[in-house]
């Protein structure tokens, strides 16, 4: 069997084109945040070295994103955004732009081929972007986490969700546990990560459903209900997240500052 091997970007550029070969399991939806749209281009041009695509052979079988920010800037003190990952990217470019040095690195998106999902791929692709960040001198990283089990709860409060745990004491959320058990800390719930508006058609060749009724919708794979209004011809997705934070272990006899 081919072994698999996680790189980044700036190691195989060649492989830019192919980050999104593989099927993933984000709803249809999800790629409609604006941010997203203009800023995953940017991601693979402006930080590859924050990029990773796991290959085996020649086929791709998970890929991950993450982006360095100033979290302890001015204005910011180590605060974690209530809107997450929208937030995270906007500061991460603004920072790239005026020059500001980094301190911390985020997570965006860690990704697995469908095929190969429930071969524990995720925390591989988390251990090596930790290893990435800690490689680069970064003393943490943070994650606005997705809990992958929150959709088939989309009416429970997402901090009643977050800080549940199971009888051993990690989280109940799958994905959460992941993070909690490579040595991640759940730090605060960002209640407005990122927010997706569309049309009422729009809305409906994303999900199929009828978007003609006024109040939430159920969409399968929203962690939250999607607000209609269809007076107005739009409907609004607020979607939260999770923060969690990852300190990170300095390299055997690296100088502590």
């Amino acid at each position: 069997m081919t072994a698999i091997e996680i790189t980044t970007i700036a190691q195989r550029p060649e492989l830019a084109d192919r980050l999104w070969d593989m099927a993933d399991s984000w709803p249809a939806f999800s790629p409609h945040d604006s941010l997203g749209w203009l800023l995953y281009p940017r991601m693979v041009a402006e930080l590859p070295e924050y990029v990773l695509i796991a290959t085996e052979g020649d086929t791709v079988v998970a890929r991950g994103f993450s982006v360095p920010f100033a979290q302890h800037a001015p204005g910011r003190d180590g605060v974690l955004p209530a809107r997450g990952w929208d937030q995270v990217l906007m500061w991460a470019f603004s920072d790239l732009r005026r020059g500001v040095a980094p301190d911390t690195v985020s997570a965006i998106e860690i990704s697995v081929d469908t095929a190969r999902q429930g071969e524990g791929l995720s925390g591989r692709m988390l251990a090596a972007m930790r290893d990435n960040a800690r490689e680069r001198g970064f003393a943490e990283v943070v994650a606005p986490v997705r809990p992958s089990g929150k959709p088939a709860e989309p009416d429970t409060p997402i901090r009643e969700y977050a800080y549940r745990t199971r009888g051993d004491g990690l989280p109940y959320d799958p994905w959460l546990r992941v993070h909690v058990r490579a040595g991640g800390v759940i730090d605060s719930v960002a209640p407005l990560s990122m927010t997706i508006t569309g049309s009422l058609a729009e809305w409906r060749s994303w999900t199929g459903l009828p978007f003609d009724t006024a109040g939430p919708v159920h969409v399968p794979g929203a962690l939250t209900p999607v607000h209609c209004h269809p007076e107005q011809g739009y409907a609004a997705y607020v979607e939260p997240n999770v923060w969690v934070r990852h300190p990170l272990a300095r390299p055997a006899g690296e100088p502590i500052a």
